[in-house]
């Protein structure tokens, strides 16, 4: 464990911070802080930066309510540089935008970024603005009942094709429906209005439990 005393803060008393989101391990943004914000960070178990700007403690979130709740703070090999992991409430940028990196200046053409929250967003985004010709937008028309029916057809196609690949020694069937059925339940997700965080924070939930039992049958 690395306590305070052993990070080095620049000649500023300043010491730079890479925010992550906690799910996706998304850059949020690059910011400071000495010793008291880092302190009062920690204390509170909420980001707490200074701003060399204003040249004043800044709790982010304070005005905006875009509050990052702390899960962790770890220092590089050299303790002169921070990455803190939140689980955010809002956008983190001034901008609006989820993070302040949005701004391409280079992409690879053999490699397209793709997450899971990307597609959660652009699926969601087929229910407020519906696009004509959209097979997302007409599953959020049909309903409950026709999106509850792709989900039972598409893990029977999980199945099936796991089956089909173990007899073959391939995985390409399965990994196609798998496909299918995480499109087709992240739909379910948005039309219910239950979120990736909510999932993810039900498995985590489901790994300290099981910690805990394992825990309780080694005594």
């Amino acid at each position: 464990m690395t306590g305070i005393e052993q990070l080095k803060f620049d000649a500023q008393g300043l010491i730079p911070c890479v925010v992550q989101d906690y799910y996706t391990k998304k850059v949020l943004t690059v910011a400071y802080m000495n010793r008291e914000s880092l302190e009062i960070s920690m204390k509170e178990g909420r980001t707490c930066f200074w701003s060399r700007s204003r040249q004043e403690l800044w709790r982010k979130g304070e005005t905006s309510g875009n509050v990052q709740k702390i899960v962790s703070i770890t220092a590089d090999c050299d303790c002169d540089a921070l990455t803190v992991e939140v689980v955010k409430s809002g956008p983190a940028c001034h901008t609006g935008e989820g993070s302040c990196f949005f701004n391409t200046v280079y992409q690879s053409e053999e490699k397209s970024p793709f997450s899971m929250d990307a597609l959660y967003d652009l699926i969601a985004g087929r229910k407020t603005c519906p696009v004509e010709g959209s097979y997302t937008t007409y599953l959020f028309q049909k309903g409950l009942d026709k999106i509850l029916k792709k989900v039972g057809e598409e893990s029977t196609e999980v199945i099936i094709g796991a089956m089909n690949d173990a007899a073959r020694g391939k995985n390409e069937e399965a990994i196609f429906e798998i496909a299918d059925l995480a499109y087709h339940l992240l739909v379910l997700m948005v039309h219910q209005g239950i979120t990736l965080a909510d999932v993810l924070d039900e498995l985590a939930g489901r790994h300290v439990v099981d910690k805990k039992v394992k825990q309780e049958t080694l005594k």
